[in-house]
């Protein structure tokens, strides 16, 4: 007999959440190593864009951040040739140089101590609604992590190359997790490097669904206290955790390499 098919929805929640924490593993890649698999993760779930985007994780000090070098792509990046740079962009240690687009991360680091990692990329789907000049509507539970959750600047502020740029884009930002860029791409950012490659593929399933649904007809919205639960009920570490342990699977039967 079923010991559970009477039980309300708020215990059987906290069953699964309970259940996870002993099922779910995590993985012990290094930051380098997780940060290498995201830029190959991205790279086949079509966030390739010749050398534009930068993804970034917090350094071991203050200050400083790992990133990937100019002129390699995204399916080029391996643990080995990440630079870890200062806010400043100068190179402590790797080769080469990082991509002056970086600074405004630098930005996003001090307004956002919550934040570890940083994913700017333009995506596809991300960069032809971002011409549209409208916001990201969220209107189906796999993408609800992003509901009330993904901030909008409607106004480009040119190449994110000046203090400006960054002043602009951490303000936008505020204190969500994701944004959505016009004429841009899109930033996502997680207080782990596993939330962060979740969020922006997220982003770009979103806006690849809005595209689709605006061309059919008129996207209807979801009820606020539904989407608000299956934000909390998707956006948590384990999951992400899985998510990522997933991906980084797929992208290691391709890439093995990036591990070096």
């Amino acid at each position: 007999m079923s010991n559970t098919m009477a039980l309300p929805k708020d215990q059987l929640v906290q069953q699964a959440l309970a259940r996870m924490q002993g099922s779910l593993a995590d993985n012990t890649w290094t930051v380098r190593e997780k940060l290498a698999l995201t830029c190959r993760i991205l790279f086949d779930r079509g966030h390739d864009s010749g050398l534009a985007g930068q993804i970034s994780a917090r350094g071991p000090q203050p200050g400083t951040f790992y990133t990937q070098q100019l002129g390699l792509g995204f399916d080029e990046i391996s643990a080995s040739n990440l630079l870890l740079v200062n806010e400043d962009l100068e190179v402590l240690e790797g080769q080469g140089m990082a991509n002056p687009a970086n600074r405004f991360h630098s930005w996003l680091y001090r307004a956002r101590p919550d934040v570890n990692c940083i994913i700017h990329t333009h995506p596809t789907h991300v960069a032809a609604l971002s011409m549209l000049e409208v916001p990201l509507q969220v209107s189906h539970m796999d993408v609800c992590p992003l509901y009330d959750d993904c901030a909008f600047l409607e106004r480009w502020p040119g190449v994110p190359v000046g203090n400006e740029e960054g002043e602009i884009i951490a303000a936008a930002l505020g204190d969500k997790r994701a944004i959505l860029l016009s004429h841009h791409g899109q930033l996502s950012t997680g207080a782990d490097i596993e939330q962060a490659c979740v969020t922006a593929n997220l982003i770009e399933r979103a806006a690849q669904l809005q595209l689709l649904a605006m061309s059919a007809g008129s996207i209807q919205p979801i009820d606020p206290a539904l989407a608000r639960e299956a934000h909390d009920w998707i956006d948590r570490p384990k999951r992400h955790g899985a998510a990522f342990n997933y991906f980084a699977r797929q992208s290691l039967r391709k890439h093995a390499d990036c591990l070096n």
